[in-house]
């Protein structure tokens, strides 16, 4: 967030020694313009992406200064403003070491690191042949900057292709007003310009251009990766994009006010179970914008207000069921924020105006009319209305009435060998569930929508007290009903919903589930 420059002066002169230690340029920046807005769309949810706000603002010119700016803080989740001006490329980019960060010298590292902002100021910023990699991390914001030709293969080689690819258990970025690019597709050593996989949530790609790549990008690494989603994409640009934009593996994806043009073989490509909502978006010069593709593991999709401008559609087939020449909703879909809608027919225009970087970070509020935006408003960066808060749960009273959990269906993220997700609802203390690791997490799920108000989750015997920190999650919204620490009985506001989540964020050891009960009341 842009703070006053008082602040900002302050906060500069009072971290000039501690940076000179660990050669980090700071200067007094002409223009911050760090997150100007506040986050949207899902970024918004399980406790808002707020980056850096708060921390010291520190300018980088080189890659190895963006990293020693990680390192030089006093611990790896010490709020971080790091504003780039400059090319930013191999000769630049050095690991540095630290305890506050774990870097690489081939990528720009955001690995084991949380509450940091990086943003693109003065004359602009350009990674050029060098991606960046976000894994173990959280609450992350990436604006006004530009990624371009980081390839897999051929030479040089960075972040596996990737322009900016996140795995391994991330948590809320947003990127905003970027700009991602390529000079080709995988036989030209490149691969995909957005890249989510490995259980990563609570993601928003906005006003930013996708273009001249063979793949847009991806939401889970195989069929199998179903634990990603939350993700919103809106007022981007994807022009001459081959493929994936994006495909989407299980999980919930909405996409708004998008400007799809060129898209060359296919679109959004829902499949595994994924589920699109897709509102008001301009699909031009383009096959195959929507549908599942390349599988026969269908997804399922949600459309309204969409224009289609030039768009051809294949034949259905085995592994191809595109959903036109006349999309219909297969699927309904549950936003838990708040969103204004520009009408389709504006968004080339609107988009044009406002999609990548250097572009004055100018946003819509709806009206087709791109705008400026308030330095002063730090944005929606709280649960939305529709969202309780995590961390005030109503009382945990012992739970009364009918267990819905019996005869139920159940799924996880992983299970550990000799344990299942159905012993969670077998009514039977003797079975349970563990994860393959020390994380994990358990669904209650059914065939039509119920109402929760209370779980309790009932540790087996001999494993009491290992669940460490948790998160309830309505898996339909993405919504977070309550979060906090301990097994037991948790309550929340009642909410209707088909499937409901125990994710395990931290434990003494390999948690082990007995029961995950669930109550009307």
């Amino acid at each position: 967030m842009r703070r006053p420059v008082a602040l900002r002066l302050q906060a500069a002169l009072g971290t000039l020694a501690l940076a000179a230690a660990a050669g980090v340029v700071l200067t007094m920046p002409e223009t911050a313009s760090a997150a100007a807005g506040g986050a949207t769309g899902y970024a918004t949810q399980n406790g808002g992406t707020t980056g850096g706000a708060g921390g010291q603002t520190v300018r980088a010119t080189t890659g190895t200064e963006i990293h020693q700016a990680l390192c030089g803080r006093a611990s790896s989740s010490t709020p971080i403003i790091i504003e780039v001006e400059g090319t930013i490329n191999h000769g630049n980019t050095s690991k540095v070491s630290g305890d506050s960060c774990n870097t690489a010298a081939d990528k720009i590292e955001l690995k084991q690191v949380s509450n940091i902002t990086i943003v693109g100021v003065g004359s602009g910023a350009v990674f050029d042949q060098l991606g960046i990699h976000i894994r173990e991390a959280g609450n992350i914001i990436i604006q006004n900057v530009t990624v371009r030709n980081v390839k897999k293969s051929g030479s040089p080689t960075s972040n596996g292709g990737d322009a900016i690819g996140m795995e391994s258990d991330v948590r809320n970025v947003w990127v905003d007003h970027t700009t991602l690019e390529a000079s080709g597709g995988e036989s030209e050593g490149y691969d995909g310009l957005f890249d989510m996989k490995d259980n990563t949530q609570y993601v928003t790609l906005s006003y930013s251009t996708l273009r001249n790549s063979g793949r847009g990008g991806l939401i889970g690494s195989s069929e199998s990766d179903r634990s990603n989603g939350y993700v919103t994409f809106h007022h981007n640009l994807y022009e001459n994009i081959d493929s994936r934009a994006p495909l989407l593996r299980g999980g919930i994806a909405h996409m708004y006010n998008n400007h799809y043009k060129s898209l060359n073989e296919s679109g959004i490509n829902s499949r595994a179970g994924a589920k699109a909502k897709v509102d008001n978006n301009y699909f031009e010069d383009s096959k195959d914008v929507l549908g599942t593709f390349y599988t026969d593991q269908a997804g399922t999709w949600q459309v309204s207000g969409n224009i289609y401008d030039n768009v051809t559609w294949s034949e259905p087939g085995e592994d191809n069921n595109p959903a036109g020449p006349d999309p219909q909703s297969n699927t309904t879909v549950s936003i838990p924020y708040s969103f204004t809608l520009d009408d389709a027919s504006c968004v080339p225009s609107v988009v044009s105006a406002t999609a990548g970087a250097n572009k004055g970070l100018k946003v819509s509020d709806g009206s087709c009319t791109p705008q400026s935006p308030d330095p002063t408003d730090p944005g929606p960066t709280d649960p939305g209305p529709t969202d309780p808060d995590p961390t005030d749960p109503e009382p945990t009273d012992p739970p009364s009435g009918t267990n819905l959990s019996l005869g139920a269906g159940s799924d996880g993220s992983s299970k550990a060998s000799g344990t299942s997700y159905g012993n969670v609802r077998d009514g039977d203390l003797g079975t349970y569930w563990s994860p393959a690791g020390t994380t994990g997490s358990i669904s209650v799920k059914w065939s039509s929508a119920t109402t929760v108000a209370k779980i309790n989750i009932r540790e087996a015997a001999g494993s009491e007290g290992t669940v460490g920190s948790y998160r309830v999650v309505d898996h339909g919204t993405g919504a977070v009903l309550a979060s906090g620490s301990g097994a037991g009985v948790i309550g929340f506001s009642p909410v209707s919903l088909e499937k409901i989540t125990f994710e395990i964020t931290g434990a003494s050891g390999t948690p082990r589930i007995a029961e995950f009960e669930t109550y009307a009341g």
